[in-house]
């Protein structure tokens, strides 16, 4: 076997690799004599086909079953020759020549990491604490999720839910197959298109109205975004949040078994706590990774960007489906996805560079207890800590996050970290994180 290798790019390499005429003949004598022994044809006993009758009739087949054969035992072995590590699959493409077979495999490689400065990262380390009054705004977010619904005699009001009829047109196209009856909209809830609920406020039951208001431009629907369009609105019903008073019922609901005021307030206090730690962890998490892409810069390999760009997609994707939606309109241009893909590519083989060469190893009391974690929110915990350990990727998917979180404590270790005052609104802000 003879192994040639050119390099056409910083990561493509075009691998060639010859087998002389001389193997692949020795591998189709001993698949043929075996071939014969087995064949059934018209007019010969079982065994007793001639060799050449064998040849001609199976031997195009043979030749190229041997040439599968030998791409599958020699690519391999060619990457070690010449100590290749190929990101993705490769491209083959075979020649069969008079002298032998010969085959060339295009494919990229994987980068040469340096991890030079990697103890010299700069993190800043967001630190925040729980207030009193971020205890009474999780409080009343409580008491608004139980909140009922009492009918008004008056004009709709910012956060009163408005029961309408409506219809909707635009470019002189009902787009709402006539007219959608009893639907129900909270005014100031953002859930409708810009200006829809503020043209709702001041309406009593009985009352319509008429008005032209513009898709956004990034409107999921392609034929209405950006598109100027008339709805005319009859209210039928106003009805005013009605919030629960925090009493032993309210409490008990929430698994506070002395259904005190005070018992359920630092319970909430003990959950938000949690939740904030959770948080901080995630935001230092990311400046950590932040700075480790900034410090550490390489070339990522272009099919390994493409294979995340798909995984971004995918979620999109399957949710057009569950909808029936054309894929055609769904409208996910590459680019959308391409940077994130890139970075994300780029911090994986980083981790996994000073993984290896600092033997970070999993600490399988640590999957234990973040599991433990995840499992303490369901009635039966232990049933859910059971489900991640039967299932081989479950607990594999726990066991990488885990890992990816020991290596983000070790590069904390070595960074140059100062502390920075952020409010908890800010902490919890999931945009950010």
């Amino acid at each position: 076997m003879q192994v040639s290798v050119e390099k056409t790019s910083e990561l493509s390499r075009k691998m060639t690799v010859s087998v002389p005429e001389s193997v692949v003949q020795e591998k189709m004598t001993a698949r043929l004599k075996s071939l014969a022994r087995e064949v059934k044809i018209d007019g010969f006993r079982p065994g007793k086909v001639p060799q050449h009758v064998v040849n001609k009739m199976f031997g195009d087949r043979v030749r190229n079953e041997i040439s599968g054969d030998l791409i599958n035992t020699t690519f391999y072995d060619a990457l070690q020759d010449q100590d290749l590590r190929p990101a993705g699959h490769p491209h083959i493409q075979s020649e069969d020549e008079a002298e032998g077979f010969k085959y060339t495999a295009v494919f990229e490689v994987y980068p040469e990491i340096s991890l030079e400065g990697i103890d010299q990262l700069e993190v800043e380390r967001p630190v925040a604490t729980v207030s009193d009054a971020d205890v009474d705004d999780m409080i009343e977010k409580l008491r608004a999720q139980k909140q009922t619904w009492l009918v008004v005699e008056r004009a709709a009001q910012n956060n009163d839910r408005v029961t309408i009829s409506f219809s909707g047109v635009s470019e002189g196209e009902n787009f709402t197959d006539g007219k959608v009856e009893d639907f129900q909209v909270v005014c100031g809830a953002n859930k409708m298109i810009p200006g829809f609920e503020d043209n709702l406020v001041g309406l009593a039951a009985g009352e319509s109205k008429t008005f032209t208001i513009s898709f956004p431009e990034d409107y999921g629907n392609a034929k209405l975004a950006g598109k100027a369009a008339e709805f005319e609105v009859e209210v039928t019903k106003v009805e005013e949040p009605v919030l629960p008073e925090i009493d032993e019922d309210f409490v008990k609901a929430y698994g506070i078994e002395d259904g005190s005021a005070e018992s359920f307030r630092d319970d909430v206090k003990n959950n938000i706590e949690r939740e904030l730690e959770q948080a901080l962890r995630g935001k230092l998490k990311n400046a950590v990774m932040d700075a480790l892409y900034e410090k550490i810069q390489i070339t990522v390999p272009d099919t390994l960007v493409d294979a995340e760009v798909e995984n971004l997609m995918k979620p999109y994707i399957e949710t057009a489906k569950r909808q029936k939606m054309n894929l055609e309109e769904l409208q996910l241009p590459r680019d959308v996805f391409e940077e994130q893909a890139r970075h994300r590519v780029a911090l994986g083989l980083i981790l996994g560079e000073i993984i290896q060469k600092n033997a970070i190893k999993l600490d399988s009391n640590k999957v234990r207890s973040t599991i433990e974690d995840m499992a303490r929110s369901y009635e039966h915990p232990e049933d859910v800590v059971a489900w991640y350990y039967a299932d081989e990727k479950r607990l594999n998917d726990v066991q990488q996050m885990v890992l990816e979180d020991q290596t983000i404590e070790w590069l904390v270790a070595q960074a140059r970290v100062s502390d920075k005052t952020i409010s908890f609104s800010d902490a919890m802000d999931k945009q950010q994180q």
